[in-house]
C-alpha cells in the first residue's frame, strides 16, 4: 500500500464559528457559543442527557425536540467522516435525490472543545522530509465549528450540542442551492428524523429557504420544471438529508486513473522528490473487492457487492431489476471474480434493517413524473473506494424506455407496435436501464466511443449481436438497435459488451506483487494499450460534438449508413402509428407522444450525420502506444453526409407528416416540425465551429479537402434544386425552407462575424443571381411572389451587412 506522508487540503480557509441563537425548545445552548468549559464545569452525564432519547450508532445522537447532541466515542476523535448532503424531499419542481455535495470532516478535541474540521485531500506529499513539511504548513484544514463539550460519559465519550449546524445555514455544509439559493429561515426549520447506524448517522431537516428561485433541474434547463415557473419564490420548503459516514480506518489502496479506460475518479496534486514539479493524479472509484483465494484464477470475493431492491419497487419489476444488477457478473469474471455482485430484496419485517444504513446499497423507486434514473454512490475520496450506492429510478423512466424502443426497434418487434407494451417487454427495457445505472455505481462513466467502434453491418448480424451486444459497452448512450432490419433476427436491446468486461478487468483485477498504486502503473499501461489494436476497447469520456465516433444516441461506425437504416425503420413505424396507439374512444395524446418520439429520432439521425462534416476523430493514443491522436474525416465521407442531408431532410420528408396523422394533432399540417428539422440541419452545417474545422482540415488534406464553398454549393442545390427548369411550382414546405435559409445567412454576413462571413457573403451573392433568374421562370404566382421577395432580401442583406 502506498505510504502517503501527508494528505492535506488545497488552501488555507477562514475560520467559521457558530453564533449564539438564544434558547430553543428542548433546552441546551447552541453549539459553538459561550466561553471555553473547564473540566469542573462539565455537566454530569445523566443530567446532560435527561429528557433526551438516544439513537445508538458509530456516533450516537441524543434528541429532544429540535435539540441534537452527538455522543462521539474517544476512539473516533481524529477519524475521517464523509458528510453528504442531498434533497430528500423537495417542493414542486425539485428532484429528490439531488446532491448538494460532500465533504470529508474530522472531529478533533482541543481541551474541552470539539473542533469540526473540513479535511481536504487535494494536495498530497508522497515523499518524507522537507516536501512533507512544506505541504502540511501550506494546507491547514479549516475549522467549521467549535463545540463546547457538555459532558463526558464514564466510557470517555464526549457529548456536544450540534443543533446549530443543522438548523442554520453553514456555508461549508449548505443545501441552499438545491432550494433556489435563498436564506434558511430558522423559525420554519425543524429536525424531522434522526437515525444512527454502526457506520453512519442520518439526520433529516425540514428546512425552509426564503427569497430564492425555484428549485433547479439537475437534468438541464432552469428551475420550475414541474408545474412551477422560474423566478423568485417566497418560500421553498423541503427535507434536507445529512448523512455522516465513518470512513475506513485504513484507506483501501487506490488504483491510479488512466484516461484510456473510463472511471470516475478523485483527483489530487502530488508533491514528490521523484518528479520536477507537481503532478496531477487521481484514484479511480471502485468497490473494495478481494479474492477469498488469491491464488485462484477465478475466486469468490471475500465480500461481494450486494444491492438491495427497496420495498417500494413494484413487485412485477423486481425480477428485471435483479437481472440488471447481476448481468455485471459476466464482466467481473473477466477480472477473476465469481458471484461478485448480488441483488436481493430488502427485508420488510426486520426492524434492525434500514435503507438509510450506509452498509447497504439500494435501488429505490421514486413516484415522480421524471423520465430518468440516477446512480449516485458514497465514495471515500482518500482512495476512491465506493462504500455504497443508492440508485434512483423515477417512475416515468418506463415511459421514456417505451418511446425510445418504439422509434428505434418496433419495426423488428411486433410487441412494440401497439401500446401499452406487454410487461415482459417493458421489464426487458427496465433491465437495460438498471444495468446502465449499476455500471455508474461500479465507477464507470459514459463511454461515447462504445457505439461507433462496431461496424454498422455487424449490427444486422444475429450471431455477433447476441454474443457482443449492440455496442461495445452498455455505458454508452446507444439505446436500441435501429440498424437491424425486419428479418435480420439481430439483438435489439443492449447488453454487457466487450469494453465493459475489459474496463471491469482493468479496474478490479488484482495485480500480484504490487504494494503501492505506482507499482501497478506498468501493468495497467500494458492492459490499456490493448485499445491500440482492438478498437472495441476504446473509451471517450462522455460525448464530443466534433467527433462522429463519440456521439450520443448513435450506433455503428458509419453515421450515414446507420441513419439510412434508421430512417427505413421510421417509415415502417409510421404505418402502424395510428392503429397501434389509438384505442376506440381514446384521444390522440398517446399517438402524439409516440409520433413525437419518431420526429425526435429523425432529428437525432440528422445530428449524427451533420457531425461527419468537418468532423475530427480523436483516439487517446500515448507515446509508443499508437499513432496520431486527431484524424480529420475524409472528404468523401463529408460530401456523402451533406448529400444525405439534402436527400433526407432538405428534400421534404413528407412520409413523416401524413395528413391522417398531422390533421389529428394540429392545424399546420406538420410544417413546423419539418421546418424545425431542416433548420437544425442547416444551422448545424453552417455553425462557426464546423466551418473553422473545415478550414483547418485543409492543412491536413490540402487540395483534396471538402471545402466550405463546396458544402455551401451542395446545400444551395438542395434548398433551391426545385427552381430549375421552367414552369416549376413551390409548395409551402419548399418556400418555408428557402426563406429560412436566406434568413439564416443574413446574421453571418455582419462585419464582426467570424469565419462564416466571407462564405455567407459569397453565398448570398450567388443566391441573388439565382433568385432573380428563377422568379421569371416560376409556373405560378405564389412561387413568383416568394422568389422576388427573397431576391429583394438578398439585395438588402448585401447592401446592409451590419443591420
Amino acid at each position: 500500500m502506498c505510504s502517503l506522508a501527508v494528505l492535506a487540503m488545497l488552501a488555507i480557509a477562514p475560520l467559521g464559528f457558530a453564533q449564539d441563537e438564544g434558547p430553543r425548545p428542548g433546552g441546551g445552548r447552541p453549539g459553538g457559543g459561550g466561553a471555553q468549559n473547564s473540566e469542573d464545569s462539565l455537566m454530569p452525564w445523566d443530567r446532560a442527557t435527561e429528557g433526551y432519547s438516544k439513537s445508538a450508532g458509530a456516533v450516537s445522537v441524543w434528541r429532544k425536540d429540535d435539540s441534537l447532541y452527538f455522543e462521539i466515542p474517544a476512539a473516533l476523535l481524529g477519524r475521517d467522516f464523509l458528510w453528504q448532503i442531498e434533497a430528500k424531499e423537495t417542493p414542486s419542481g425539485g428532484y429528490n435525490g439531488t446532491a448538494a455535495g460532500d465533504s470529508v470532516v474530522r472531529w478533533d478535541r482541543r481541551e474541552n472543545r470539539i473542533l469540526l474540521r473540513k479535511i481536504f485531500y487535494s494536495n498530497r506529499a508522497q515523499s518524507e522530509g522537507a516536501i512533507s513539511r512544506a505541504v502540511a504548513q501550506s494546507n491547514v484544514n479549516p475549522i467549521v465549528r467549535a463545540f463546547p463539550i457538555r459532558s463526558v460519559s464514564p466510557e470517555g465519550n464526549v457529548l456536544i450540542d450540534v443543533s446549530s449546524i443543522f438548523l442554520s445555514d453553514v456555508p461549508e455544509l449548505s443545501a441552499r442551492q438545491l432550494f433556489g439559493g435563498g436564506n434558511m429561515d430558522r423559525s420554519r426549520t425543524f429536525v424531522e428524523r434522526v437515525n444512527a447506524f454502526p457506520e453512519n448517522v442520518n439526520i433529516d431537516i425540514l428546512a425552509t429557504y426564503t427569497g430564492g428561485a425555484a428549485p433547479a433541474n439537475p437534468f438541464g434547463g432552469g428551475g420550475g420544471g414541474l408545474g412551477r415557473g422560474a423566478g423568485t419564490q417566497p418560500s421553498n420548503t423541503g427535507v434536507v438529508n445529512h448523512s455522516i459516514v465513518l470512513l475506513p480506518e485504513t484507506p483501501m489502496m487506490g488504483r491510479l486513473f488512466d484516461s484510456r479506460v473510463g472511471y470516475f475518479s478523485n483527483r489530487y496534486t502530488a508533491y514528490t522528490n521523484d518528479f520536477p514539479g507537481t503532478k496531477s493524479e487521481a484514484f479511480i472509484n471502485r468497490y473494495r473487492l478481494e479474492k477469498k483465494d488469491p491464488s485462484a484464477a477465478i475466486s469468490e470475493p471475500v465480500k461481494p457487492i450486494v444491492y438491495y431492491i427497496s420495498p417500494e419497487v413494484p413487485e412485477k419489476w423486481r425480477p428485471f431489476v435483479k437481472a440488471g444488477v447481476e448481468d455485471w457478473n459476466e464482466a467481473f469474471e473477466a477480472a477473476g471474480f465469481r458471484n461478485a455482485i448480488i441483488c436481493k430484496e430488502a427485508p420488510e419485517n426486520d426492524p434492525t434493517w434500514s435503507s438509510e444504513d450506509v452498509r447497504y446499497s439500494m435501488i429505490r423507486w421514486a413516484p415522480l413524473p421524471i423520465a430518468n434514473a440516477m446512480g449516485p454512490s458514497v465514495t471515500d475520496p482518500r482512495s476512491g473506494e465506493i462504500i455504497s450506492a443508492h440508485i434512483i429510478m423515477w417512475h416515468d423512466v418506463l415511459k421514456l424506455g417505451d418511446q425510445w424502443y418504439f422509434a428505434q426497434a418496433s419495426a423488428n418487434d411486433r410487441r412494440a407496435q401497439s401500446h401499452p407494451f406487454p410487461d415482459e417487454l417493458t421489464g426487458e427495457l427496465l433491465r437495460f436501464v438498471v444495468a446502465h445505472e449499476v455500471g455508474h455505481t461500479l465507477g464507470l462513466p459514459h463511454n461515447g466511443k462504445g457505439s461507433a467502434m462496431v461496424p454498422t453491418e455487424w449490427l444486422r448480424d444475429p450471431k455477433w449481436t447476441k454474443e457482443n451486444g449492440t455496442a461495445t459497452t452498455i455505458m454508452d448512450y446507444a439505446r436500441f438497435n435501429y440498424v437491424a432490419q425486419p428479418g435480420d433476427g439481430a439483438l435489439l436491446i443492449p447488453k454487457i459488451g466487450p469494453y465493459d468486461k475489459f474496463s471491469i478487468e482493468w479496474g478490479y483485477k488484482p495485480i500480484a506483487g504490487a504494494s503501492s498504486p505506482h507499482a501497478e502503473v506498468m501493468t495497467l499501461d500494458k492492459w490499456a494499450a490493448q485499445m491500440v489494436d482492438n478498437p472495441m476497447l476504446r473509451f471517450y469520456d462522455n460525448f464530443n460534438s466534433a467527433d462522429p465516433t463519440a456521439q450520443s444516441e448513435a450506433l455503428g461506425d458509419d453515421a450515414v449508413k446507420a441513419s439510412t437504416y434508421g430512417v427505413m425503420n421510421l417509415k415502417r413505424s409510421m404505418g402502424y402509428l395510428l392503429p397501434g396507439m389509438v384505442k376506440l374512444g381514446e384521444d390522440y395524446s398517446e399517438m402524439n407522444r409516440f409520433w413525437g418520439s419518431l420526429t425526435s429520432q429523425m432529428r437525432t439521425y440528422i445530428g449524427h450525420v451533420v457531425t461527419v462534416v468537418g468532423g475530427v476523430e480523436q483516439i487517446d493514443y500515448r507515446g509508443g502506444r499508437g499513432g496520431d491522436v486527431y484524424h480529420p474525416v475524409s472528404p468523401q465521407r463529408q460530401k456523402e453526409a451533406v448529400k444525405w442531408i439534402v436527400d433526407n431532410v432538405l428534400t421534404t420528408p413528407t412520409w413523416l407528416v401524413p395528413k391522417e396523422i398531422t390533421n389529428k394533432l394540429g392545424s399546420d399540417g406538420g410544417t413546423s416540425q419539418v421546418l424545425a428539422m431542416q433548420l437544425s440541419a442547416l444551422g448545424g452545417l453552417t455553425q462557426d465551429a464546423r466551418l473553422t474545422r473545415m478550414v483547418q482540415n485543409q492543412v491536413h488534406q490540402g487540395s483534396a479537402a471538402y471545402t466550405v464553398p463546396m458544402m455551401m454549393r451542395d446545400i444551395r442545390d438542395g434548398v433551391f434544386g426545385s427552381v430549375s427548369g421552367r414552369n416549376f411550382t413551390l409548395d409551402v414546405y419548399q418556400r418555408n425552407l428557402q426563406r429560412a435559409y436566406v434568413q439564416a445567412l443574413m446574421p453571418r454576413m455582419a462585419p464582426d462575424a467570424t469565419v462564416a462571413r466571407p462564405y455567407a457573403v459569397a453565398e448570398m451573392e450567388a443566391l441573388r443571381a439565382l433568385l432573380n433568374s428563377a422568379a421569371g421562370r416560376a409556373g405560378d404566382e405564389e412561387s413568383r411572389i416568394h422568389l422576388r421577395d427573397l431576391a429583394r432580401m438578398a439585395e438588402w442583406a448585401l447592401a446592409n451587412p451590419d443591420k
